[in-house]
């Protein structure tokens, strides 16, 4: 049986037994196939360990790190930033704790004021200055990192035993500014950067490289990669979302809450394109349905 080290807010990591079949009731491929999963289980549940022990010696942290979060953050050609946080517990992920964000421009000018003096601006310099109003990855990280703790501590937990930040140095000098923010610079983070797969720390100068098929590296790189995956499937959504709503911003008599209802039924700007009338009548109205087709026929 395999040594458990628990952080004392941690249950220990279950071992796992073979199960046993009576064989009364059950048929001998039954039977083999219950001990393959058995060892499969038992396997993965070794490798798992062996990770993060070899992540608790390598960081040199107090305790195995059960409860892993870890961070991303998407942003696709100029369009909004938004941010991912998924959660690793024991070697797997744990779906239930995931965490979508959208990153605020805290310092986004009133329309008034990004007014120049000659008038109203050109389209051009318009969408200038949308494309600078998406924070840089630094900041949005620094935002979302102090999002997320601030509410867990308004919460009294959980609290991770390692904070995974999705990129280099900046991003998680970004990271630790959040946490010191909060009175949380105990706990610990770390980056890992994508090309070279090298982990970056507060404490070393230089980065730690581990082996390509070390279990530690190949557990942190499967974190991350969820947590892009998680990021990018919400900033797909979102963008979907704000094309639909934005050409409809254009239909005479069709309001916010109209446009909600119609991304409800319909799912995306093509699905209202196609919709009949008698659909969209049952949605916004006869008179706004015939506006919204209209509007698709021009």
């Amino acid at each position: 049986m395999l040594p458990v080290t628990a952080s004392p807010a941690c249950k220990p990591i279950p071992t796992v037994v073979g199960r046993i079949v009576p064989a009364s009731t059950s048929s001998g491929s039954h039977f083999g196939a219950a001990l393959a999963y058995d060892a499969r289980f038992n396997a993965e549940t070794l490798s798992n360990y062996q990770a993060l022990e070899t992540l608790r010696d390598v960081l040199a942290l107090p305790a195995l790190p059960r409860r892993i979060d870890c961070f991303d953050i998407s942003t696709i050609q100029g369009s909004e930033t938004v941010a991912s946080m998924v959660v690793c517990e024991d070697g797997r992920m744990k779906k239930a704790d995931y965490r979508k964000f959208k990153i605020k421009d805290e310092g986004r000018r009133t329309e008034e004021g990004r007014r120049t003096e000659e008038g109203r601006r050109t389209e051009e310099g318009r969408r200038a200055e949308d494309e600078g109003r998406f924070l840089d990855d630094f900041a949005a990280m620094k935002q979302v990192v102090q999002r997320r703790y601030r509410r867990v501590l308004e919460d009294g937990g959980p609290f991770p035993d390692l904070v995974v930040i999705d990129g280099g140095k900046g991003q998680l000098e970004a990271a630790y500014e959040a946490l010191e923010s909060l009175g949380l610079a105990n706990l610990v983070a770390i980056g890992l950067a994508k090309k070279e797969e090298l982990i970056f720390t507060r404490d070393h100068v230089e980065p730690i490289g581990l082996a390509a098929d070390d279990p530690a590296l190949l557990l942190l790189q499967r974190i991350r990669d969820e947590a892009h995956r998680f990021a990018i499937t919400f900033h797909r959504a979102s963008r979907a979302k704000r094309t639909l709503t934005s050409e409809l911003d254009a239909v005479p008599g069709l309001g916010p809450r109209r446009r909600r209802l119609l991304l409800q039924k319909f799912g995306s700007l093509a699905g209202v394109r196609r919709a009949s009338r008698e659909d969209l009548e049952a949605v916004v109205g006869a008179r706004v349905a015939e506006a919204v087709l209209r509007h698709f026929s021009s």
